[in-house]
């Protein structure tokens, strides 16, 4: 199944019923009175989180919702059917914003979390409401109120503890095979990750923690080369980033070159994010002689002047991969105490992931500009028939 992580849909509640005018009439019964009913409210539209959905392709293709209407009332004071509401699922992780206020909704981070996107509208009055002492025969009734409509963004941001970053052919996929049950896709080749992947890591028989691996990138992505920064924003959610380095890289390139571009281009994508906690991961030693590791890995410390945590493994040997994993969830674990302790550190965090989601979406869409202007700057140039002087040649 193709993977969609964003999508835009027109919702629409239903209309609430109208009242309705009505006399009470039958036989031996004079001036019987008014038994008019309200009509019935109409449906809301609702989004709720489902685990086993993993992609909004659903959304891509039918573009417009619409929650079911409320009946009108009828006669012998009978009240018109409520309108059904209408349940749009959605995978775990998805960002719900009005593309007209701009407005975040909701964000759907847990199975069977459901929010009101769009109240439906209320039922009308039958005239039976308006009867009174001095208005015993009314002939006035109110219509039921429309419904709410919004033009809505379903974004897709996966769930995970743990991201994975690097230049294609960097490992990842092969590192993520090696420590979970997950089997993304391996090749001899570049950009074989084309889509995030998700593997569950478990460290023992009570801990574990979610890995994300993106497609790789490369330089120039945060102008959109490549398979730019889409996907970036899979990774926003996460507690640690794992930069993995190549250090036997197939071209005449060096590690500490290629750490750098990510480097670059994740500040570019966002500052805040190039800030979080992130561990340098040098993955297949296993190609390099055991004498000339240890001056590898210096080489590569000293010329990116790292100072956090650095891992040397080999992904296709599971060479050094479980104390980098039980590094992992110990390090998930302190910031979990101490979120969980601590109320300022949580509100810290909520605010720093807040901020990086900003810039994430500010960053995206000034790319879509940017490759939206150069498809209209080709489509000008193919339009040249206004240069050319057309002769024609006599009979």
């Amino acid at each position: 199944m193709k993977f969609v992580d964003e999508a835009n849909i027109h919702i629409r509640a239903g209309k609430g019923g109208n009242g309705c005018v009505s006399f009470h009439r039958e036989k031996f019964i004079t001036k019987g009175g008014p038994n008019g009913g309200d009509g019935g409210d109409g449906g809301s539209v609702w989004l709720q989180a489902d685990e086993n959905l993993n992609t909004l392709i659903e959304y891509k293709f039918k573009r417009s919702y619409a929650a079911e209407s409320g009946q009108p009332g009828r006669g012998r004071d009978m009240t018109g059917a409520k309108g059904e509401d209408l349940v749009l699922l959605v995978p775990v992780g998805t960002a719900v914003r009005d593309l007209d206020t701009d407005e975040q909704l909701a964000d759907l981070t847990e199975h069977g979390m459901k929010v009101k996107v769009a109240q439906g509208g209320w039922h009308g009055l039958g005239n039976t409401r308006f009867k009174s002492s001095v208005n015993r025969a009314p002939r006035q009734s109110t219509n039921g109120s429309l419904g709410e409509e919004r033009n809505l963004q379903l974004e897709l941001k996966v769930i995970a503890d743990v991201g994975l970053l690097g230049l294609p052919n960097a490992g990842k996929s092969t590192f993520i095979r090696s420590v979970s049950a997950a089997k993304p896709k391996v090749a001899d080749y570049p950009f074989t990750t084309l889509v995030p992947n998700l593997g569950v890591v478990r460290v023992d028989h009570l801990n574990s923690f979610v890995i994300a691996d993106i497609p790789g990138l490369i330089e120039g992505a945060a102008e959109g080369a490549g398979l730019g920064i889409h996907f970036l924003k899979h990774i926003v959610r996460t507690r640690v980033l794992l930069h993995l380095v190549d250090m036997a890289p197939y071209d005449n390139t060096t590690p500490e070159d290629n750490a750098q571009i990510i480097i670059n281009e994740l500040e570019k994508f966002s500052p805040t994010l190039a800030q979080r906690e992130r561990w340098l991961v040098l993955n297949k030693m296993d190609l390099i002689p055991a004498e000339d590791r240890a001056a590898a890995v210096a080489r590569v410390v000293k010329a990116l002047d790292w100072q956090g945590p650095v891992f040397d493994i080999s992904a296709m040997n599971q060479q050094g991969t479980k104390p980098l994993t039980q590094s992992i969830m110990q390090h998930l674990q302190k910031q979990r105490e101490l979120l969980a302790e601590n109320e300022d550190a949580a509100r810290a965090d909520a605010e720093e992931r807040a901020l990086v989601e900003e810039e994430a979406r500010a960053r995206i869409e000034e790319v879509k500009q940017m490759r939206r202007a150069g498809r209209d700057a080709d489509d000008d140039d193919d339009d040249d028939d206004h240069d050319v002087e057309v002769v024609y040649a006599p009979y």
